[in-house]
């Protein structure tokens, strides 16, 4: 890489020589260097300092802001290279050059340290900009059966910052507060060490309690696509509802057997928990027989007090090769057992859904919340509607 004072003539062109330059760190982001905001305005700071007509002191400029690895050397070299130097036709090539660069990488989804807002308007007007602002929330609002490998591995990150908040419910038991009822027997021994003198009127009230979720995952051939994010997403529930006063989370399988995974999901580290959960499982993408799984959860589980006054959750399309009246049934009798039956069906976000799938037709008029489970964002929303219930 020679790095001779040749000048760059930006003065044979009209526009602002910026365009050219944010598009020069959009090339190197393609070409896999780290190119964030902050160093995108490091680098047009450092040339507003220098000259920008000059070679060499684009050159350096660029190298000791966009490069943060020895391995980002040779491939800034080649595209300083491939932008700046003019073509043999005679023509020169300009720091506007009007070439359009590749599309960005997946990893220019990943959000910048710092906000867009201090940026000026020419800025915001580049792709590199925009690719940094949306990024995140394009992938939030994707289909999770869409997702390429790429972004299933972004999906599984953004997953993992779940903090989910879990629901409460009040207890009988009765705590001191600011709120409530007055103390009676408080109040008196509080007056008694006073010598007599009444001096508040001490309250008390129902202390709040974790209210029991339980989440039935459908992980029949029909729900493959959706089975790995939703049983993540299971992970993350079940791990926050362990630190919040252990066992406050209950998690299943549904397919052709109900099985039990609550122990699996606890385990700390999610791909650990996933395999642990996929050896558990004996029916992966298999068929679909929901009234009678259902029928075995109620039968063994709900009734025993896994659903009783809780958050039932069921993760499912719908599709039922059983007789439908008889998930009908299962589901009354989990609708009278549960504090709330919300039922999740990733078809249910997509243009033109009818619930017209024989299970969702059984259990719809047993159901307090019809929601769509196919994207991030769909599973934010029920995390606010488990969080309210």
């Amino acid at each position: 890489m020679t790095t001779d004072a040749r000048p760059v003539d930006p003065g044979s062109v009209d526009r602002d020589p910026i365009e050219g330059l944010v598009g020069f760190t959009v090339v190197l982001r393609a070409a896999g260097l780290a190119i964030t905001t902050d160093r995108v305005a490091a680098f047009l700071g450092a040339l507003d300092a220098l000259d920008v007509t000059s070679r060499m002191q684009t050159y350096w400029a660029g190298r000791l802001t966009l490069c943060s690895d020895p391995d980002d050397l040779p491939r800034y070299d080649r595209a300083f290279d491939d932008w700046f130097t003019p073509p043999r036709g005679g023509g020169r090539t300009t720091v506007t050059d009007e070439r359009k660069p590749p599309p960005p990488r997946l990893a220019a989804l990943t959000p910048s340290e710092r906000g867009d807002t201090d940026e000026d308007d020419d800025e915001r007007d580049t792709p590199q900009v925009h690719a940094h602002a949306t990024g995140n929330e394009v992938l939030r609002n994707r289909d999770l059966a869409e997702l390429t490998p790429a972004e299933r591995e972004h999906l599984r990150r953004l997953l993992a910052l779940l903090r989910p908040d879990m629901p409460t419910r009040a207890s009988r038991r009765l705590r001191p507060s600011r709120h409530g009822p007055t103390d009676a027997g408080r109040t008196l021994r509080a007056a008694l060490r006073n010598q007599g003198e009444l001096r508040d009127l001490l309250r008390r009230d129902h202390s709040r309690r974790p209210r029991r979720v339980v989440l039935l995952v459908d992980v029949s051939g029909s729900m493959e696509p959706y089975a790995d994010a939703l049983l993540r997403f299971a992970h993350v529930v079940v791990r926050r509802g362990a630190g919040r006063g252990g066992g406050a989370v209950e998690a299943f399988t549904l397919g052709t057997r109900l099985t039990r995974i609550t122990r699996e999901l606890r385990m700390r580290d999610a791909d650990r928990a996933l395999a642990a959960a996929g050896r558990a499982i004996p029916d992966w993408s298999g068929g679909t027989r929901l009234g009678e799984v259902m029928r075995a959860f109620v039968d063994r589980w709900g009734q025993r007090g896994a659903a009783r006054r809780a958050v039932v959750v069921v993760f499912s399309d719908g599709w039922e090769r059983g007789e439908p009246d008889l998930l009908g049934v299962q589901m009354s009798r989990l609708h009278r057992l549960a504090h709330k039956l919300v039922w999740v069906n990733p078809h249910a976000g997509k243009d033109g859904y009818a619930p017209v799938q024989g299970g969702i037709v059984a259990a719809l008029p047993y159901l307090d919340e019809l929601l769509a489970g196919h994207s991030l964002a769909t599973l934010e929303q029920l995390l606010e509607v488990v969080r309210d219930a």
